[in-house]
């Protein structure tokens, strides 16, 4: 019996989804191993084996391009538990934010984008469409919840409390002057959730 031709499919256009996700991994690994500064459409267009001219129709500027690869590197690392326990969910969460910037090494590159973003409208945009907004929003979802369970009292300000929690974080990063580690996340968490005044 002979065997069947094997049938050779032509390249072909790929799906647009499809190439979007190779720009974002590409522009994620150059910024992660990199930084900043090497992220440019001819090389992560290189690299993601797209054209520079699909790269400059989907992002106007680099900065924006490896703003939302950063969100699209950590966002599965960044998830929110909702386990029930607030303290030990926030613990976590600030626990995998902090791992990310230090053992992961995204600190270099998240310290470089929000530099540059404090000159380039551009970066800033895309930076707080892509990462900021979405990020601060799944925090407002799990301390919502926590409000309506009564683990959190009803007149706090959120947006308050994840300036207190994450805003702490992106201090000990930029301005290094105190160890930042595993360790400073649960001690953080307590303090925002608990205080510093002597309980009655």
């Amino acid at each position: 019996m002979a065997e069947a031709p094997v049938v050779r499919r032509g390249r072909g256009r790929r799906p647009a989804a499809e190439v979007r996700a190779g720009v974002l991994s590409a522009a994620g690994r150059i910024l992660m191993s990199d930084g900043l500064g090497a992220v440019t459409f001819e090389r992560v267009a290189a690299e993601a084996g797209s054209s520079k001219m699909t790269l400059y129709k989907w992002w106007p500027s680099p900065g924006a391009l490896a703003a939302e690869a950063y969100f699209a590197r950590s966002e599965q690392v960044l998830d929110f538990p909702d386990t029930g326990d607030l303290r030990a969910d926030l613990t976590a969460q600030v626990s995998a934010f902090v791992g990310l910037l230090v053992q992961g090494g995204a600190g270099r590159p998240v310290a470089e984008l929000i530099g540059a973003a404090q000159t380039d409208p551009v970066l800033a945009a895309a930076w707080s469409q892509h990462y900021t907004k979405p990020r601060r929003e799944l925090a407002r979802v799990r301390l919502r919840t926590a409000q309506e369970q009564g683990q959190l009292r009803a007149d706090v300000d959120l947006d308050v409390f994840i300036d207190l929690l994450w805003g702490a974080c992106y201090k000990r990063l930029l301005v290094p002057d105190n160890e930042f580690d595993a360790s400073y996340a649960a001690t953080l968490v307590d303090h925002a959730l608990f205080g510093v005044v002597p309980r009655a």
